[in-house]
């Protein structure tokens, strides 16, 4: 790329013995020579291998907190029955229309084999009050002891309620960590763990008792940053935070991001206590008795006509999603006397969200990735024909000696692939330091991950960026003429 030596040395002028090893060499020669040109030349490419890698960990640590947050609330088996206004054929049915009731849970029992469970669902918009506080958790429902296994929960303190306490329609509830934390104080704030199983809890005014807590529910990373704070605190580390504190928006609510917080927002009550505390004011032997007059071994109490909020269904597999939403549509078309006055709602949406989602931010990543890339290889075309202009004698020198016009084609090339190579080396070690950066303020809970694969997407990527960019140059050089080029001053 400089200036042609007054003597050209022997390896420069070197023809018939011209090895790649050598025309290396020179490259690099060259590029040592020009340190400051060549820096600018690579920054395109280091800045597009950095970006696209950067960009692809930021994606995939956002896809990894989503596919964990609709893990968390039940996966793609899950189905939720809602009511729905009716069609507009048949609005004039509306006063007929009985809405979901338990009538339908026995009847998906019978007739849906390939809906495996069953969960109603009666909702309590409440507030909840102990300890002189008061709070709003974002789900309080009646519901059967199965939705402990539908909705994903598990019990680290007390114990689930049973059949029986549905049955007896028992004051007992099991809470969820946000409840604890907000009444009784988080571990973080206390600086101790509290169970507050055994304590009453006032629902709407109504005494509870705790009989159970989930654990706290939180995601992968959100669980290292906890477990990190944890271990500096007890090293007496302490970490001062400098200028103003910002909020991180409904991502980083309740330590483990926006779904993780609701579903430590949850309080679970036996159904039957929530209809007779709720919705009537009849006893407990009113509720023994199942739609039809039976009891239900597997439910233990029955709400008899009890309209619910909705069901939860969980189906065999996910390759059976749509033979099981056929057939409890049928079922339920039978219970409701053909009266559509309910809707199927799936995770199929969600996760479809997040596979476009997904899609469209790699698609603009690696756009922005490859215009850096682009530019860099403007770049270097653009310093390789200038290199050419400073060089055409000692290219004529070369060919009036022996070399051939492929010596002359591949030095060129070789030359502009070392730029684009040390360009993306380069960029591959920048990238961390980029990816530590986009982490320390991107929206996401889930830390940029970066990969392998994108490592080497991106490196591959700046290696043909480099031959490409070179062939002009190449072609242009290989071309010149040796008489022309020795008499070029």
């Amino acid at each position: 790329m400089n200036a042609p030596p007054a003597n050209p040395s022997p390896e420069a002028a070197r023809g018939p013995s011209f090895s790649l090893e050598t025309t290396v060499g020179v490259g690099f020669r060259e590029i040592w020579a020009h340190k400051f040109r060549s820096l600018l030349t690579m920054l395109g490419i280091i800045l597009g291998v950095s970006s696209l890698i950067a960009m692809s960990a930021l994606v995939k640590g956002m896809e990894k907190g989503a596919k964990e947050a609709l893990i968390a609330v039940g996966g793609l088996e899950k189905v939720r029955v809602e009511s729905q206004d009716l069609p507009v054929e048949q609005r004039y049915l509306a006063d007929q229309a009985v809405g979901i009731t338990i009538n339908d849970v026995y009847a998906l029992q019978g007739g849906a084999p390939l809906v495996t469970r069953i969960s109603p669902e009666m909702r309590i918009p409440a507030t909840v009050s102990a300890n002189g506080k008061r709070f709003r958790p974002f789900i309080c429902n009646g519901v059967w002891p199965v939705a402990l296994e539908m909705s994903e929960h598990v019990i680290a303190h007390g114990r689930m309620f049973n059949e029986i306490d549905d049955e007896m329609a028992r004051s007992v509830c099991v809470i969820g960590t946000a409840t604890r934390d907000e009444l009784w104080g988080s571990p973080e704030e206390v600086g101790k763990e509290i169970v507050p199983v055994g304590q009453t809890l006032y629902i709407n005014g109504v005494p509870f008792t705790i009989i159970g807590m989930f654990q706290h529910y939180e995601s992968e990373q959100a669980r290292k940053e906890r477990e990190l704070a944890q271990l500096q605190a007890q090293q007496g580390l302490t970490n001062k935070v400098t200028g103003p504190v910002r909020n991180r928006g409904w991502g980083g609510k309740g330590h483990g991001g926006f779904v993780f917080w609701l579903k430590n927002a949850t309080i679970f009550m036996p159904l039957n206590t929530a209809y007779m505390k709720f919705r009537t004011g009849g006893t407990p032997s009113a509720y023994s008795r199942g739609a039809a007059g039976t009891t239900s071994s597997t439910t233990g109490g029955t709400v008899p006509d009890a309209r619910l909020s909705n069901l939860e269904l969980k189906v065999a597999s996910v390759d059976l999603l749509t033979e099981a939403l056929t057939q409890a549509r049928n079922v339920l078309m039978s219970t409701h006397k053909g009266i559509e006055d309910f809707t199927f709602r799936t995770q199929e949406d969600w996760a479809d969200n997040i596979k476009l989602f997904i899609h469209n931010a790699r698609l603009s990543g690696g756009l922005i990735a490859g215009i850096s890339l682009l530019v860099g290889g403007i770049g270097i075309m653009n310093i390789m024909l200038a290199s050419i202009s400073e060089r055409v004698r000692e290219i004529g020198i070369r060919k009036s000696v022996g070399a051939t016009t492929n010596d002359i084609f591949i030095q060129i090339l070789v030359e502009s692939l070392v730029i684009a190579v040390l360009g993306g080396l380069t960029g591959l070690v920048t990238s961390f330091g980029l990816v530590q950066l986009i982490g320390s303020f991107s929206p996401t809970d889930n830390a940029p991950i970066v990969t392998v694969g994108a490592m080497a997407l991106a490196f591959a990527f700046s290696v043909i960026v480099g031959i490409l960019a070179g062939l002009f140059p190449a072609f242009k050089a290989a071309r010149l003429n040796p008489i022309q080029a020795l008499r070029y001053e």
